[in-house]
């Protein structure tokens, strides 16, 4: 048998208007926008350059903190010493010295509500695989390359301006993505808009983040200032069953990143739409197969095939199947034979895997035979539309 890569055009038709999506104009430096229900990338800027991500950095600090209590290396109520080297840092803090011993809970909470910089480090000491600083920050390069986060690296446990410590706009929206899908028993702290810890920093007890209370479902994350990064924000926000997860950064103001973000969440919610375009129990083509009871098989999503388009979008969605075939009987009903690509306009492709609809078994002896006699004829005769 020889097999080659084949492909089918479709052309999967949707009830829309024949209009192509508005692209979203950001003046971030960065930025990434992605539907998580649905996987789609709707922004993409500068999303894999290394920048430096001030506190936004912070999300990994609490990722392995959260891998921690999943793995029972931590506790909740568990109190941690605070360091000298904890205690020096500046900025935004919890006003932490070296008398206390904080409760992991109320640690996790300053970093989320009060961005503390001193949390952080009391965390990755307690962490560290040598008890350093500067042990946690490298252990959390290491897991930042396994969660696919590979623009990535790590100086510090807080995002204090070093040299190296970079992240891009995706790699954040990647963390993001996991700890909202990993940590849903922590993921609430990220919407709580005050902490008062210990009463000791009333000029610093409110959320920065500039979304909890508009009312259009923002829930987190974290915001982020340096004079080199300038404003930033890794946030989040749900409106019915969709989420959208975004990252801008190198933004000039407070002011302009709370209306660039409030901005993207509105774009993102109110342009596109949650589509289903196939159906699991509906062959959206056919495969050929090789010495089988049948000569072709449907082909079928492994689920219904949800897709986000644009609102108003093209009344009809390019498509196209490939696989490669004729595909060896027997077949197995629910066996991955094809890959459909989705080419929405306006949006980046997408790639789905098709299945067999139903079982077909290898043919008898009758087609065995009919097959090898049909490959000889044409090696002898040549195929007859040649002539034409």
């Amino acid at each position: 048998m020889l097999s080659s890569l084949r492909s089918t055009v479709l052309t999967l038709g949707l009830a829309m208007f024949a209009l192509p999506a508005q692209a979203f104009d950001t003046t971030a430096r960065a930025a990434y926008v992605m539907d998580q229900t649905t996987g789609t990338v709707l922004l993409s800027k500068d999303a894999d350059q290394p920048l430096p991500p001030a506190s936004m950095s912070k999300l990994m600090t609490l990722y392995v903190a959260f891998e921690a209590l999943r793995d029972g290396r931590l506790t909740l109520d568990e109190t941690l010493p605070v360091s000298e080297h904890a205690m020096s840092y500046g900025g935004s803090t919890m006003f932490l010295n070296t008398l206390d011993r904080v409760t992991v809970e109320d640690l996790l909470r300053g970093i989320i509500v009060l961005s503390g910089n001193d949390a952080c480090v009391v965390i990755a000491e307690a962490l560290s695989p040598d008890g350093t600083e500067a042990g946690f920050a490298r252990y959390m390069t290491q897991r930042a390359k396994q969660l696919g986060m590979d623009n990535s690296t790590f100086a510090n446990s807080n995002g204090w301006p070093a040299a190296g410590h970079m992240m891009s706009v995706h790699d954040l929206a990647v963390l993001a993505d996991r700890l909202i899908s990993d940590f849903p028993e922590y993921y609430p702290l990220f919407a709580e808009e005050e902490f008062e810890f210990d009463g000791r920093a009333p000029s610093n007890k409110r959320n920065r983040n500039p979304l909890l209370k508009l009312g259009i479902g923002a829930d987190g994350l974290k915001t982020g200032h340096t004079q080199e990064a300038g404003y930033g924000l890794v946030g989040s926000a749900k409106q019915g069953d969709r989420r959208v997860i975004f990252v801008l950064t190198g933004l000039d103001s407070t002011a302009t990143r709370a209306e660039e973000a409030e901005s993207v969440v509105n774009w993102s919610f109110r342009n596109f739409v949650e589509r289903t375009i196939a159906n699991k129990d509906a062959p959206i083509a056919e495969a050929e197969v090789w010495m089988g009871a049948q000569r072709t098989v449907g082909l079928v999503p492994e689920d219904d095939l949800n897709i986000l388009l644009p609102v108003l979008g093209d009344e009809n969605v390019a498509a196209e199947v490939v696989y490669d075939g004729p595909i060896n009987a027997p077949i197995a009903k629910g066996q991955k034979l094809a890959e459909l690509v989705i080419k929405p306009e306006g949006l980046p492709e997408i790639r789905r895997p098709l299945v067999a609809v139903q079982d077909v078994a290898a043919g008898g002896f009758l087609v065995r035979m009919m097959t090898v006699g049909g490959i000889v004829l044409t090696d002898v005769i040549g195929n007859p539309l040649d002539a034409f």
